[in-house]
């Protein structure tokens, strides 16, 4: 056995051995700018229970409201990765999340007072010196990897990733810009070992020729050559040598790592990237999250009556226990006037706050189907924000805790549709209250099927006597 292969297999043993969930042993503080933001911020590392996985909380902000690192929270990754809840956003987390991720880290707490953390010199160097300050403790829950069984490719642009069964997790990058300058190419299985040694080092980096579109879009306000390296014609503009010899792919490399953090769990398998982007990775990330979903859609699916199971099999196909707030449909009724054909709630999963998460089954059944369309069944835009609406309502109602109104619907701001919804489809309704002032309420709605954003609005509605 080479001492090559005897390395191979010492990195991949530790990194089943950091499968135990883990977080920080205590606070950690930095100060810094915001990269695009240009504002002064502090973030602290805080430690967080277990399964309750890496959270972003704004202290800025009345009720210190939290976003949660889930790709279902991604809405923008134009240059970076900003995620939000409601009307709280949170820009350029992919760092943080790296570094997290990096080490094996799987819950915590991440405090902001501002709206973007502190970009340090562009790497993630200062936030591994925030880990060693707090240290790192393990949990009783085990974290359950992600175990890639066949490939998935996702072509994007020019981005092309393409992700393969493995016994570890293992990064092939190839980065170069559009006319094909500082072609670089690097491979390198992630571990925290090599995490903090070949990754966190390495500096964000523009080209010269976009610095105006940036500074045009409102971005890089607190950019610098000391928190970024610029590529001019052949020369590179910074304040002290290259890092690596292959410092730019590297850099790349530590995004996907946090992108796909997005995920909630650990990844076995082998990526092979070439001229990824915050874009490409989030819609793997998604691409993911809907493949770990198809094994119990297809068990609910196949599955026999609950008399003919046993209890077994009940365990493995049955739905996840009901949480805090669950309602049944007569109790859903109970609150809301709607009924068929114009009741577009079946179950709500959780009521917890100003948030809640409801389901409407899609069945072949549904009426509007006869005439949207014909042989090409779709289920209409409006009925999918109507849905919202509803949830939205439910959700007043039972802050309100008044009985005998109606929530009125009023106005819908922001109403995106991105993916067609059919027939056998669950479609999952999110929906977090953001302003409620008197009988008026102000929500923000997303619609997915499978893990997937399908719709989108901002809705306001009014409560008024039945």
């Amino acid at each position: 056995m080479t001492l090559q292969t005897l390395a191979n297999l010492a990195t991949r043993l530790f990194n089943w051995a950091v499968l135990q969930q883990q977080t920080l042993n205590r606070p950690a503080t930095f100060s810094g700018i915001g990269l695009h933001s240009g504002n002064r911020v502090t973030m602290t590392f805080l430690p967080a229970p277990a399964n309750s996985g890496i959270r972003f909380r704004r202290v800025d902000l009345e009720g210190k409201p939290e976003i949660e690192a889930r790709v279902e929270n991604v809405i923008d990754n134009n240059r970076s990765t900003t995620l939000a809840r409601g009307n709280t956003r949170i820009h350029t987390v992919e760092h943080v999340l790296a570094t997290f991720a990096g080490y094996g880290i799987s819950n915590a707490v991440v405090e902001v007072d501002a709206n973007e953390p502190p970009i340090g010199d562009g790497s993630a160097r200062d936030y591994c010196k925030i880990i060693q300050s707090a240290g790192i403790v393990a949990q009783d829950e085990r974290r359950e990897p992600y175990v890639v069984t066949s490939p998935l490719e996702l072509e994007m642009g020019d981005t092309l990733m393409t992700l393969f069964p493995d016994e570890g997790f293992r990064i092939s990058c190839t980065s170069t810009d559009k006319q094909g300058r500082f072609t670089q190419f690097y491979s390198v299985e992630v571990s925290p070992r090599s995490w903090e040694r070949e990754l966190a080092h390495a500096r964000t980096f523009c080209f010269f020729e976009e610095i105006e579109y940036l500074i045009k879009n409102g971005l890089i306000k607190g950019g610098s050559l000391e928190n970024a390296v610029v590529i001019r014609d052949d020369a590179v503009l910074t304040t002290e040598p290259l890092r690596y010899p292959e410092e730019f792919v590297r850099h790349k490399i530590l995004d996907i790592v946090g992108d796909l953090s997005l995920l909630g769990r650990p990844i076995l398998g082998h990526l092979i990237a070439v001229r990824p982007g915050h874009a490409a990775n989030c819609e793997l990330v998604r691409r993911l999250s809907a493949q770990m979903r198809k094994p119990l859609v297809a068990a609910q699916a196949f599955a026999p009556p609950p008399g003919e199971r046993s209890a077994s099999a009940q365990s493995l196909t049955s739905q996840p226990p009901a949480q805090d707030g669950a309602m049944d449909i007569s109790a859903i009724m109970q609150l809301l006037p709607h009924r068929f054909p114009f009741l577009m709630v079946d179950r709500v999963a959780k009521l917890e706050g100003n948030h809640i998460c409801a389901v409407k089954n899609v069945s072949a059944n549904e009426p509007y189907f006869e005439g949207h369309f014909p042989g090409h069944p779709i289920m209409p835009g409006v009925l999918q924000l109507e849905a919202i609406a509803q949830v939205a309502g439910i959700l007043m109602l039972k802050r309100a805790e008044t009985a005998g109104q109606i929530a009125y619907f009023m106005a819908a701001e922001e109403v995106k549709w991105r993916k067609p919804v059919r027939p056998g489809d669950a479609l999952i309704i999110d929906v977090e209250m953001t302003k409620l002032r008197g009988k008026i309420g102000k929500a923000k709605g997303v619609c997915s099927v499978q893990g997937e954003v399908v719709s989108e609005a901002e809705v306001t509605f009014m409560l008024r006597e039945a």
